[in-house]
């Protein structure tokens, strides 16, 4: 088994996607993709030139075998996969977004995402690899899985990794706020690097601004939280002391699903490029910024969940032309 230089775990579903809009106990036509935070992340960092592991289980389903396939034709390394004999492969329903948030329906109770354990392989991976990127969805599936999340960080922590967590919160899931907050905190602030939009900040840790946000994680041992703000931008706090604020980058949003998942591939690839060896080693906020930023906003392009992720080649292309549209102080293009 080869190495790796991130992993990713979670729940990978079939998404039915309304091909027309209005309500989905309306539509009837739909075509097939895939969903699911941690999935999307690795296809990002695989578009993005990096190798990257996702770690899941999938049933011995056509939805399964459809979603190995096309992490295969992404690059992503599915060795640590798992297929589950008996359980079925998680379903979503999603209307079509015209530059709004979708309607989004689950189908996946039981299913077979929720199964997943530690393996020979699944530890080969983690422990061979720069990055761990988790989020708190697999804590609130039921199951095996949200152990298997704090594992997944033990082993990547013992082998020296860098961990990330976006707490991706998502309260339907949960039997109530309180229990939600206490499981996903419980996860992120073993975490060197968070993630957290505004108002995710603002539940889990009662502060109102992303400083303060920012603080409550700093003080709990992160090095490095990123507040995203939506179409606002995100800010950027080392524990350090540096700070930075990236702003948005203009595209035509038809799709915001993805959008942070685009983020945090973004942010996890630039870090990947600035590797020094070192977990506890924040690189330059502007440029881990900066690529998020445009990542995400990218991701919006397209309606899908992981369709308008873009190549090395693009990514660079958007910059370039991003870069050139900016305004000099005296009033010029640069």
């Amino acid at each position: 088994m080869s190495a790796v230089e991130a992993v990713t775990f979670g729940e990978v579903m079939g998404m039915l996607v309304a091909d027309e809009p209005g309500d989905l106990a309306d539509v009837t036509v739909f075509r097939r993709a895939l969903a699911g935070a941690e999935y999307n992340v690795a296809v990002g960092l695989a578009r993005l030139g990096h190798r990257v592991a996702w770690l899941g289980r999938v049933g011995d389903d056509p939805v399964g075998r459809h979603a190995l396939t096309q992490m295969a034709a992404h690059g992503v390394v599915t060795d640590g996969v798992q297929t589950d004999p008996l359980e079925r492969t998680g379903l979503q329903l999603k209307s079509r977004a015209d530059g709004g948030d979708p309607q989004v329906e689950y189908f996946r109770r039981h299913s077979a995402g929720t199964r997943l354990t530690a393996t020979p392989a699944t530890d080969a991976l983690l422990s061979g690899a720069r990055h761990l990127h988790a989020t708190g969805i697999p804590l609130a599936l039921g199951g095996s899985i949200g152990d298997f999340a704090h594992h997944a960080i033990d082993v990547a922590r013992s082998a020296g990794a860098r961990i990330s967590v976006d707490p991706n919160l998502r309260p339907a899931l949960w039997p109530s706020t309180e229990v939600m907050m206490r499981e996903v905190n419980r996860l992120v602030e073993r975490a060197d690097w968070v993630l957290p939009g505004l108002s995710e900040g603002r539940l889990l840790t009662g502060a109102d601004d992303p400083a303060g946000i920012a603080r409550y994680y700093l003080v709990r041992g992160a090095r490095l939280v990123v507040v995203k703000d939506g179409a606002r931008g995100a800010h950027l706090f080392a524990a350090d002391g540096r700070t930075t604020r990236v702003r948005p980058l203009p595209v035509h949003c038809l799709d915001t699903v993805g959008a942070g998942d685009g983020f945090a591939a973004g942010l996890v690839s630039a870090a990947l490029d600035a590797w020094t060896g070192d977990a506890a080693d924040v690189p330059d906020l502007d440029a881990l910024g900066l690529r998020a930023a445009a990542t995400g906003a990218l991701a919006t392009t397209v309606r899908g969940d992981q369709e308008g992720l873009p190549t090395r080649a693009a990514l660079d292309t958007f910059l370039t032309a991003a870069a050139a549209a900016v305004p000099a102080p005296d009033g010029r293009t640069t």
